[in-house]
């Protein structure tokens, strides 16, 4: 798509929600410059939150902002088509979570030869510097906690280890994925990890990936996921077969869902992450590329925390009161 694509058609291309092209969130004036936002979902608590900084962060730094998303996690097409109809529109930057960190690149590479700015978000490209910048938190430091924490709590028991997975081909499922077993201090394909499941993420998938790692492996007694609501369908299988209570859940993202599991005891640990302010410090970028050209570059660590009640030795950690007060902030 390019930018002589007839207006109206345009207009309907941009307000197709969920498809991959992009909704005006706050809207400007005739002349003020626009900044995109393209999340892997627009039903993920996470990319909610997401879209709530990248709004507060236009109207305080004067920004129109657009906004999309994929249908799906996974969804490289509909996120290669808003980033074709944002740099049509205009847009002075775009801040993107990539579905298909390899795939998107040559979309990317195209907005960025045009003159846009792009930073990515939470997920790096692969290559990494196919993006300007990216704005994330260290995911393979967000696993080694959770991994390390596991590790303290089975105080010696022989582990008997459930990876709840993303998908193939992501990079932020493979540096959490990583970052568990250096934690533990295991390498990958060691015996200990007896069952291995993509789930994308998502709840449901995760229901169904334990039932499957239960069938293949009924002793599982440590489930890593790499998200919370993958963990919490999986605590679902548990609780089905009575096994929920002897069975040690640990994830990462730390929203405000994901610590109330971490409270009730559904989930031992997670590793928060600020989604909020990952967005929030991309559209500041982004004005400052708007109003005096110069581009953000490199990684910004965005922060992490271990969160539990159920603290361990040599582990630091904050409380959930700690991660309800920050959840996603």
């Amino acid at each position: 798509m390019n930018a002589k694509l007839p207006a109206g058609l345009l207009t309907a291309a941009l307000l197709i929600a969920g498809c991959g092209a992009g909704s005006q969130s706050t809207p400007g004036s005739a002349g003020t410059p626009k900044v995109g936002l393209i999340t892997k979902t627009e039903t993920n608590p996470f990319f909610v939150k997401m879209k709530e900084g990248a709004e507060k962060a236009a109207q305080a730094n004067g920004l129109e902002l657009m906004s999309a998303a994929g249908k799906f996690d996974g969804d490289n097409a509909s996120q290669i088509t808003a980033v074709e109809n944002m740099v049509a529109a205009g847009v002075k930057g775009i801040l993107i979570t990539p579905s298909d960190t390899k795939a998107i690149v040559p979309a990317i590479k195209k907005a960025r030869d045009a003159g846009v700015m792009v930073i990515a978000l939470d997920t790096p490209t692969e290559p990494q510097d196919a993006t300007d910048a990216l704005f994330a938190t260290d995911n393979l430091r967000a696993g080694e906690l959770i991994g390390q924490y596991a590790k303290a709590a089975m105080a010696g028991k022989p582990a008997k280890i459930a990876t709840l997975d993303l998908a193939p081909g992501v990079t932020v499922g493979r540096l959490r994925h990583d970052g568990f077993l250096k934690g533990f201090g295991v390498q990958e394909g060691d015996p200990s990890v007896v069952c291995s499941q993509d789930t994308r993420g998502d709840q449901a998938r995760g229901q169904t990936a334990m039932e499957n790692c239960l069938q293949k492996a009924p002793d599982i007694n440590l489930v890593y996921t790499i998200n919370e609501p993958a963990a919490l369908g999986a605590y679902t299988a548990l609780k089905a077969k009575g096994r929920e209570k002897d069975v040690l859940i640990v994830s990462v993202d730390g929203g405000c869902t994901g610590t109330k599991a971490v409270q009730s005891g559904q989930i031992a640990a997670t590793s928060q992450q600020y989604p909020l302010k990952m967005a929030g410090d991309g559209v500041k970028a982004v004005a400052a590329f708007a109003k005096g050209g110069q581009k953000a570059t490199g990684y910004t660590d965005t922060g992490v925390t271990l969160i539990t009640d159920r603290a361990v030795p040599g582990v630091e950690a904050e409380d959930t009161a700690f991660g309800l007060a920050n959840c996603w902030g």
